[in-house]
């Protein structure tokens, strides 16, 4: 399927086979597939899910967002070497190759990264990225309440799947500066563990796992 098959009787199924990243792309851009409430099936068409959820952008500009969607999903990604870069900036590493260099600038302008887990308490107890925070639903709510809107945020999961949708998520709310770590944990293993830059930190058996943000 090309751009030019989609019309407003395309199903969603159909869209979605063809642009995968549609999925995120309209949630970002319309907050429509996030959750049961705004969702839709695949055999909806293009245009009952604009008239369902009142999406009054002209089919054109809903297509050029399909379209697009896998360019902004590729933006939003971060190799895990950059991230420990950031993390660590006054150490120098030969993996770095720099594809995001705001990240860094930001820092160097005294900005706050965050760096957010956004798996399970468990999977976090079990090992996770020194100076990482976990996201509660606490914070959650603290995040979208409280935190500029440009704040730099890096979200990581185990494989890159589950944080790219947070980053979506978070930038359907009005965030600017958010980054999805590629690959996620599995990257980080292979790439920087290797390096010996910045290794996980491993709960100790038998005591509690470091709370977030410590």
């Amino acid at each position: 399927m090309s751009l030019f098959d989609i019309d407003p009787n395309t199903t969603m199924g159909e869209i979605l086979s063809a642009y995968p990243s549609a999925k995120l792309g309209l949630f970002r851009r319309y907050h429509v597939g996030g959750c049961s409430a705004c969702g839709y099936q695949p055999t909806d068409t293009l245009a009952e899910v604009c008239r369902e959820h009142n999406i009054t952008d002209p089919l054109d500009t809903v297509i050029a967002c399909i379209r697009e969607s896998q360019e902004v999903e590729a933006k939003l990604q971060i190799l895990p070497t950059v991230v420990a870069a950031t993390l660590r900036p006054e150490e120098k590493s030969q993996l770095v190759d720099v594809q995001w260099p705001e990240v860094a600038a930001a820092l160097q302008r005294g900005e706050n990264l965050r760096l957010v887990d956004v798996r399970s308490r468990e999977e976090w107890n079990k090992a996770h990225i020194p100076g990482a925070e976990l996201l509660t639903l606490e914070l959650t709510f603290e995040a979208l309440d409280s935190w500029p809107k440009n704040t730099p945020i890096i979200f990581y999961s185990n494989t890159g799947g589950r944080s790219l949708e947070k980053a979506s998520y978070f930038m359907a709310y009005g965030f600017t500066n958010v980054r999805n770590m590629a690959g996620g944990l599995e990257a980080w293993a292979g790439e920087v563990e290797a390096s010996c830059e910045a290794p996980l930190t491993p709960s100790v058996p038998g005591t509690k796992g470091p709370e977030p943000g410590t």
